[in-house]
């Protein structure tokens, strides 16, 4: 596996496997194929309330009023220093990914990566539909394109150093803030009494801050006085004005893996184990799927 400096690797992906599979044998059910069938039948209309659902809930969010954006912000590009308006680039509509990577962080969150995998292929669609895409962070912009070059990636990516916005957008948290309760995913989190103590950001993962944060290079309270979050803007007759922010799991249906995983037979099959890394961290024996590619071709 390819050892890298920025942060310390996280566990084996291979850890709790057999805990899973055990949880998984135990639930599961036999049936013929008109019983799976009946059984399919069931689910689909749930789904398909949900597909109803959903798109009731998509057009609430565009219902929603637009707040007027009358701060200046500043962003460190590829082309240089720009304004939030200046972001849109000839576009109508803007929406950015507020990526963890703060400027104490060696490397980008393991998590904002592993859903950052999934935006090199939608940016070019978004920007021919008047929608422009960003990743923004406050880590200084040769850091990012470092982490970003490393990475793969290739969608745009700001630095907002210097500026508010993080701290505007509930993103971004100081210290003093972090100590007294942050404001974050429109509640308020018990304060930071205790230095070091991870907050219980995730059900699922209870450990992911303290093992996300060595992994980025830093330290539990550092890494989370930064956030994950989606937000939106329009821009209209040279006004700019926010028209969504989503955070927490309200990010999860943008992490293209876990849609792909809650279709697969065993579902996300967590168990409350950190089995996720950077794409470049994980283990450099041949796939099975591989082995077995190259076994029925010999």
């Amino acid at each position: 596996m390819t050892k890298h400096k920025t942060g310390t690797s996280l566990r084996p992906a291979v850890a709790g496997t057999t805990t899973r599979q055990a949880r998984h044998q135990s639930s599961r059910r036999y049936s013929s194929r008109k019983e799976w069938l009946a059984a399919r039948l069931a689910l689909l209309k749930a789904e398909k309330e949900l597909t109803r659902r959903s798109d009731e809930l998509a057009r609430r969010r565009q219902e929603l009023p637009w707040v007027r954006i009358a701060k200046e912000y500043r962003f460190e590009t590829d082309e240089g220093t720009g304004s939030l308006t200046d972001l849109f680039r000839g576009r109508s509509q803007l929406l950015v990914y507020h990526f963890m990577f703060g400027p104490d962080y060696t490397a980008g969150c393991p998590s904002c990566s592993a859903i950052a995998d999934g935006f090199n292929g939608i940016t070019i669609h978004l920007a021919n539909h008047d929608v422009m895409f960003w990743a923004i962070s406050r880590a200084p912009l040769a850091q990012l394109n470092e982490y970003k070059s490393r990475m793969g990636w290739t969608f745009p990516w700001a630095s907002s150093a210097g500026s508010d916005f993080n701290f505007d957008f509930d993103v971004s948290f100081t210290p003093e803030q972090q100590r007294e309760g942050i404001e974050y995913n429109y509640r308020r989190e018990p304060p930071s009494e205790s230095r070091g103590e991870a907050p219980k950001l995730s059900r699922s993962v209870p450990d992911g801050p303290t093992e996300f944060a060595a992994a980025s290079g830093t330290d539990v309270d550092t890494y989370t006085r930064e956030r994950p979050g989606v937000s939106a803007f329009a821009l209209e007759d040279g006004v700019v004005y926010h028209t969504y922010s989503a955070y927490s799991r309200g990010v999860d249906s943008l992490w293209g893996m876990y849609q792909w995983l809650d279709r697969a037979p065993k579902g996300r099959n967590e168990g409350g184990d950190l089995w996720w890394r950077r794409h470049d961290e994980y283990e450099s024996e041949p796939l099975r799927h591989q082995a077995a590619s190259k076994d029925c071709c010999a």
